[in-house]
């Protein structure tokens, strides 16, 4: 009988010392489950939702009406908004850029008569970037060596005009009066733009059609005029895609002043000491020096671009 009740006390003693184990294991796991729980929430907003966007009815490009009843138009047009819309980070930054660069380009657009929508034709280019292309386009506007040559811009190892914003833009609007006479529409021209004027006569040609959105292209060319369509509509109404930037948040470019080299100029370096500033500011300011020296055995006057002061801090 007293071996009887050991083992009963025995095994009521294991009873409670499983359940003090338990009760401290869910103890140590439920704030855990609850913290993953508050963290997921915190994660989320309520107020962000992914959808579908509604396409302006009134959608063109320099004024000339985009097609939006047929239905392939609409398909493709619908992507690029998607993909520029949703491809948030990218977008911020070209509206930051573009507050930087726009003022320079447009007025240069207005004194051409070009459209001022092909502003968006230069960030569909480059992002507003000094970033060359994979074939070797350059500058803002994207220029291959030989074009930019040809439109009058100097291009070789010392300087390179494709990455001077005021010349380069001069230099894409002769390009376009040109090719606009020659396909007689805005949107035409855009093509060959990026294409080339020999390309979009070749499928012209062959598909015996006269307007871009009639014109099966390549995959690049064939995107290209509906993303500036959509890179137009989101800069110019960035709230109504939901982007809200302050006048502060965007990029401003740096007041400058200018000075006329006319002369071999044998370090960049020494030459941006004179003014305050180090190399890297003065190439930033003058991305069209491509060298740390000018060599300039003609004699041709240049005109360098200098920041006011109180802009940068350089060190001593």
């Amino acid at each position: 009988m007293k071996h009887l009740k050991n083992i009963l006390t025995g095994i009521g003693f294991l009873f409670v010392l499983a359940s003090l184990i338990y009760a401290v294991q869910l103890q140590t796991e439920e704030p855990k489950t609850m913290e993953k729980e508050v963290g997921i929430e915190k994660n989320v907003a309520d107020s962000y939702q992914i959808t579908a966007i509604a396409i302006p009815s009134d959608l063109n490009f320099a004024g000339e009406p985009v097609p939006l009843e047929d239905p392939e138009i609409m398909e493709r047009v619908d992507r690029e908004f998607l993909v520029n819309t949703y491809w948030q980070s990218n977008a911020v930054l070209l509206m930051k850029r573009a507050n930087k660069y726009f003022p320079i380009i447009e007025p240069i657009l207005a004194k051409n008569g070009i459209p001022d929508d092909f502003k968006y034709l230069a960030v569909a280019e480059s992002g507003l970037l000094d970033v060359p292309s994979p074939v070797g386009a350059s500058g803002l506007w994207h220029f291959m060596k030989a074009t930019g040559r040809e439109y009058g811009l100097e291009v070789n190892a010392n300087v390179d005009e494709r990455y001077h914003v005021r010349k380069s833009t001069q230099a894409a609007c002769e390009y376009l009066n040109k090719w606009k006479e020659r396909f007689g529409t805005w949107t035409l021209t855009a093509a060959a733009y990026n294409a080339g004027p020999a390309g979009i006569q070749k499928y012209m040609g062959i598909q015996k059609v006269d307007d871009y959105y009639d014109l099966l292209l390549g995959q690049e060319t064939g995107r290209y005029v509906f993303r500036i369509l959509a890179i137009k509509e989101i800069l110019s109404h960035p709230k109504k895609y939901g982007f809200e930037l302050e006048q502060e948040d965007l990029y401003e470019m740096v007041p400058t002043f200018t000075v006329e080299v006319d002369t071999v100029v044998k370090s960049w370096a020494d030459f941006a000491k004179l003014y305050e500033i180090n190399y890297k500011i003065l190439k930033r300011h003058n991305p069209w020096l491509r060298e740390p020296h000018l060599n300039n055995a003609s004699r041709k006057k240049y005109v360098i671009e200098i920041p006011k002061k109180g802009y940068y801090s350089v060190a001593k």
